[in-house]
């Protein structure tokens, strides 16, 4: 019987998995994330395949097994337990101000915390009083800037900031294009391009003075109230 429950909890996550990436995985890959062996995948694959999932296999580079895009799965119900994993996380990511997705963050953390009911609620909030973070960096970083970031992070659109150095005054505006968002542990990094001098660069996102998506409406400077 336990055998079963964890076969039914692989093939759940498998399929969550293949559901999140959208893009070809091996059969190689998906053993190795699943610790399992390959003969086992090819057995949860034909079982998912069986279930009528739209799993389809791509060959090539960048090719594997894959969901079709417009398959969706049920809402997915979390336990208390995991619920206060991911809440704590999230509101330490929210304080530490690492993250420029202040805004989607917080409204995420919100969702997740309203969809637990009443008795989940109060097991929440005893699994958050056992779970603590402390030393949380918290670099000052306006609210406009992390808006402008984020939108043209997830849009692909070119970002027009303004920026300062060490002990200087903010340079002129630069037209950058973000290739990733990197966190360490004190601040985070912008790798972009910078496409008024075609060169790459680093930025740090707490010394952004105001950033806005070209063509969009400028951020107005302001004190970061978290």
């Amino acid at each position: 019987m336990s055998g079963s429950l964890k076969r039914t909890e692989r093939l759940f996550a498998l399929t969550e998995f293949l559901r999140g990436r959208r893009t070809g995985v091996t059969a190689e890959a998906l053993a190795e994330r699943f610790g399992v062996s390959v003969r086992t995948i090819y057995r949860d694959l034909d079982s998912l395949r069986a279930a009528q999932l739209p799993l389809h296999a791509d060959r090539g580079p960048g090719g594997g097994y894959a969901l079709a895009r417009s398959y969706t799965l049920p809402p997915v119900n979390f336990t208390a337990q995991e619920a206060a994993v991911l809440i704590r996380s999230g509101e330490w990511l929210v304080q530490s101000r690492v993250l420029p997705f202040f805004d989607t963050l917080t409204r995420a953390v919100d969702k997740l915390r309203g969809a637990l009911d009443r008795s989940e609620q109060r097991e929440l909030l005893r699994r958050l009083d056992t779970l603590v973070f402390v030393g949380v960096p918290a670099r000052a970083i306006s609210p406009g800037v992390r808006r402008a970031v984020e939108q043209a992070w997830l849009e692909g659109k070119i970002l027009q900031i303004r920026y300062r150095s060490r002990g200087e005054a903010p340079g002129p505006t630069r037209r950058v294009q973000i290739v990733q968002i990197v966190m360490e542990r004190s601040m985070t990094l912008l790798h972009a391009r910078d496409l008024d001098k075609c060169a790459r660069r680093h930025f740090r996102l707490d010394r952004i003075c105001s950033a806005r998506v070209e063509g969009g409406q400028p951020d107005t400077p302001q004190d970061d109230p978290t």
